[in-house]
């Protein structure tokens, strides 16, 4: 049974990568007559199907997903264009009457969609420097000086993330000011309910390395090979996704396919204590177990706290 009379404005489903968001998303917008809105950042690009853990549209079931293959594998990702994307939806829901439900494991888009968060500005030349560094240095270096001037900043960017290390580098210099000290306070622009799946780490580990398992058998390596020839080494963003970036090792010779999914297994599991890091650090979100022995009772659980959040 359908109902929207006690939904929130606004349900956000977050957590780690292989925590069973998408299928929580997928059953609340079923039980509120709602849609989901992407948050995953690396599923805003096309034909990055196998290695996002892109729902199927049959895994979907009939629920409209909002912001899956919008970019291409050669745009590099601006969260700032991500906020105007994903509040341009959740209005549109909002003035249909509908609840809009955030789905996905990265932190600063969440945050970028419900939250009172304005992103500074760029500067080219420092933009340009710091990039030239990158090319002459490597990711390494980078992120040793970003570790000195923000310590929260270092641990919650990958230090093999180009990209982000030079927009946090570019950040702190262009306003004086660590990167993480321009987020602000936790404070949304929206009723938001947010909630967190939480799952042990033993069992979230198995969880990854079978997924990647998966993602194998289901031709990930065949995934980024056609990928590379529309351009994906040339994405600043796309070419640096967890499973991606390894196979293009492996093709380009730089180590065997067997250490590219050990590899794969390793970064995943490093990223997904990054992204409970993250997410545990913000006190509005309400923590319900994902474990596999009651996974069945999450979808009902998580109505209850939704429910119980409105009429509060």
């Amino acid at each position: 049974m359908k109902s929207t009379r006690h939904a929130p404005r606004v349900i956000a489903v977050v957590g780690p990568t292989a925590a069973g968001k998408s299928d929580l998303g997928v059953a609340l917008a079923h039980r509120l007559g709602g849609e989901v809105v992407n948050a995953d950042s690396m599923q805003l690009y096309r034909g990055m199907d196998i290695g996002t853990a892109k729902l199927t549209p049959a895994e979907r079931e009939g629920v409209p997903h909002r912001l899956l293959d919008i970019w291409d594998v050669t745009e590099a990702a601006s969260v700032a264009e991500y906020q105007r994307l994903a509040r341009a939806e959740i209005d549109r829901l909002l003035a249909e009457g509908r609840t809009p439900v955030l789905v996905g494991g990265s932190g600063l888009y969440v945050r970028g969609a419900i939250d009172a968060l304005e992103f500074p500005g760029t500067d080219p030349a420092v933009r340009a420097r710091l990039e030239a560094e990158l090319a002459a240095d490597g990711p390494g270096a980078l992120h040793a000086r970003l570790a000195a001037a923000d310590p929260a900043a270092a641990g919650a960017i990958l230090p093999g993330n180009g990209r982000r290390i030079v927009r946090a580098l570019e950040v702190i210099e262009i306003t004086g000011r660590p990167f993480t000290a321009n987020l602000p306070g936790h404070e949304s622009v929206y009723d938001t309910v947010q909630i967190g799946v939480d799952v042990a780490r033993p069992e979230l580990d198995a969880r990854i390395a079978s997924r990647v398992d998966r993602m194998w058998d289901q031709g990930l390596v065949a995934e980024v090979r056609a990928l590379e020839a529309a351009g994906l080494r040339e994405g600043r963003t796309a070419s640096r996704a967890l499973g991606y970036q390894q196979v293009l090792a492996f093709l380009a010779g730089e180590c065997t396919e067997d250490e590219a999914r050990a590899e794969t297994v390793r970064a995943t599991k490093r990223f997904a204590r990054r992204q409970d890091s993250w997410f545990r650090r913000d006190p509005r979100v309400h923590w319900l177990s994902g474990a596999a022995d009651g996974r069945r009772e999450l979808p009902g659980q998580a109505l209850t706290l939704v429910e119980r959040a409105v009429t509060a």
